[in-house]
């Protein structure tokens, strides 16, 4: 995905995981929200109301995606 900035800085955010792409990593996904729902949940941030999954996860899903062979990257193009 590329994007830019109100400034016109341009970027890419580059999302990988091992495997087919539309079922194996998708199914790591899903499977590692629900463990981080079921043994992570203390560490979730404080929050309420309509929530992104960002939001409501933070940093302890990409911290559980990373282990599972998951990569993100973000690149300037500019």
């Amino acid at each position: 995905m590329t994007a830019s900035t109100e400034s016109g800085r341009r970027y890419r955010a580059v999302a990988a995981g091992p495997g087919d792409p539309g079922y194996a990593a998708t199914a790591v996904m899903a499977g590692e929200v629900a463990l981080l729902l079921a043994l992570d949940g203390d560490r979730l941030p404080p929050a309420a109301g309509s929530l992104t999954p960002a939001t409501a996860f933070g940093d302890v899903l990409v911290e559980r995606l990373r282990a599972a062979g998951h990569t993100y990257e973000v690149i300037s193009l500019t």
